[in-house]
């Protein structure tokens, strides 16, 4: 069958955004006059946004003294930064032309900000038929209301479309909302459940397996 869409997480799905999330986060150790953290670290947890990122660059928790300010100065720092060195995974834009060149409808799925998603969508130059952000909807993922809400806005059916990303609660929600799920094992992966422990119909291990993908 072929899917009326496909959906996809943002970060560590279609775009490569882990090198201006960990420089931001980097930036706010150096103004303190602490080392970096190694890349590496920081990666991983690119996927969890601020607080992944927060708590791998200063061991910080939502409630510890001084967590509101810290994380205010990163978003503001990541804001005026977000394009430096973001980019398309390697295969992401053949397929989203392939995609385009097909009429197939397609569209992010993504907890991040609508601050922060819309210019880097712009920057890009990407053109999603239906965008929904973390703070879109009253729920965000893993429920799949921003999933259902995404192919209800194009007039489409979720159950006959497929959602891709990189995380668990990326097939959590694509599981809930009773759609195809694509695991994106090119991605960030975060570090607490392996891969295969996610419950996905599949994993994929680069973009270009999408073209011409049809639901088994």
């Amino acid at each position: 069958m072929t899917p009326e869409i496909f959906l996809f997480d943002f970060d560590g799905t279609l775009v490569d955004s882990a090198p201006d999330l960990a420089a931001a986060a980097n930036h706010l150790r150096l103004v303190r006059n602490i080392p970096p953290v190694p890349y590496d670290k920081l990666k991983v947890t690119a996927s969890s946004g601020a607080r992944g990122l927060i708590k791998a660059a200063f061991d910080m928790d939502p409630g510890s003294p001084g967590y509101e300010e810290i994380v205010k100065e990163f978003l503001d720092y990541y804001q005026d930064h977000l394009a430096d060195h973001s980019g398309l995974f390697p295969g992401v834009q053949e397929v989203l032309n392939w995609f385009d060149d097909n009429s197939i409808v397609w569209g992010v799925v993504t907890n991040k900000h609508e601050r922060f998603t819309y210019p880097l969508i712009e920057a890009l130059r990407i053109h999603p038929h239906v965008v929904v952000c973390g703070d879109t909807l009253p729920e965000r993922k893993p429920s799949p209301l921003p999933l259902i809400y995404a192919t209800e806005k194009v007039g489409k059916d979720i159950t006959k479309g497929i959602y891709c990303g990189d995380d668990k609660r990326d097939i959590t929600a694509a599981n809930s909302a009773e759609c195809f799920s694509i695991a994106a094992q090119w991605g960030y992966l975060g570090k607490t459940y392996p891969i295969e422990e996610w419950g996905a119909d599949l994993i994929m291990r680069n973009p270009s397996e999408l073209i011409r993908f049809q639901i088994p």
